[in-house]
This record gives structure tokens, sequence and C-alpha cells, in this order.
């Protein structure tokens, strides 16, 4: 019997395609948009301008001095739409 070798990213691993994606607290409040992946650290932009929220979707986007990492131990989930913490930022 041969058994497949294969390995899954975890759903809570963030990636350049989650730039854009809106930003909940564990009570559903959107904190913000992810506007930044590197290095392992997502940066959220607490109040991002609706061309800074299109920028983002497009990966165009730079944080600002106001944007927060976010690193994986941070993230409940993340969907197509959204990233979901464990607390609140």
């Amino acid at each position: 019997m041969e058994t497949a070798s294969y390995s899954l990213m975890p759903e809570d691993t963030l990636t350049k395609a989650d730039e854009g994606k809106r930003v909940l607290n564990t009570d559903g409040t959107e904190v913000g948009r992810l506007v930044d992946v590197r290095d392992g650290y997502g940066y959220v932009e607490p109040n991002p301008s609706l061309l800074g929220t299109i920028k983002a979707k497009l990966g165009w986007a730079t944080r600002s001095d106001e944007a927060h990492p976010l690193d994986e131990g941070s993230i409940e989930k993340i969907t197509d739409n959204a990233v979901y913490l464990r607390g609140t930022l």
C-alpha cells in the first residue's frame, strides 16, 4: 500500500495573496486592512483610505508608520475575505 506524502499550508499563515483583506477582532469588529506581508509578519493599517484599500488589494500598498505588525501567533484563521485575530489589536 502506497501512502501519499504532501504538506498543507496552515490556514493561519499569511501570504502576499492576503494583502488587502479586512482584519477583524474576535468580536467581529474591523480593525483595519492587511497592507503588507513580509518576513513572516503582516502589517495592519488601522484606517486605510479608499485608495489605500485598493492599492493593498492590488499588492501596491506601502505601509505607514501607523501600521501595526501582526505575527502568525495572533491569527485565529484566514478566510477568502478576512483575517480573524485571536484577540484584539
